[in-house]
């Protein structure tokens, strides 16, 4: 079989106000996310497929994120093969706070990568 490479980008590279899509679990999404990030558990994808759709309509890229890009590379592979332009951002979210990126949280408290 010839599998194209997925897609994938450096942190660096996700633009300011880029569409961020977050596949972590709800406890991760607590302790702390990228700031206006849409948040749809990888356990629950499949079925809320339709609020990615519906926010992303406007066709822009989608920036998947998970905490180290296991679990996000799994969703972008799948919304690329439902023909949306989506790319794993490498290193996730523990990349993310690497290199600075705004962090926050729901309840206001410090954020940090669970």
């Amino acid at each position: 079989m010839n599998f194209a490479p997925l897609p994938t980008v450096d942190v660096s590279a996700v633009p300011d106000d880029g569409f961020l899509l977050d596949v972590r679990e709800d406890d991760e999404w607590a302790a702390g996310h990228a700031e206006g990030a849409l948040h749809i558990p990888m356990s629950e994808f499949v079925a809320r497929l339709g609020e990615l759709t519906e926010a992303a309509e406007d066709g822009r890229r989608v920036h998947v994120l998970c905490k180290v890009g296991g679990r996000s590379a799994q969703v972008t592979q799948y919304l690329v093969q439902q023909g949306i332009d989506a790319v794993n951002v490498q290193g996730g979210m523990l990349a993310w706070g690497e290199a600075g990126r705004a962090m926050v949280t729901d309840s206001g408290n410090p954020a940090f990568v669970l």
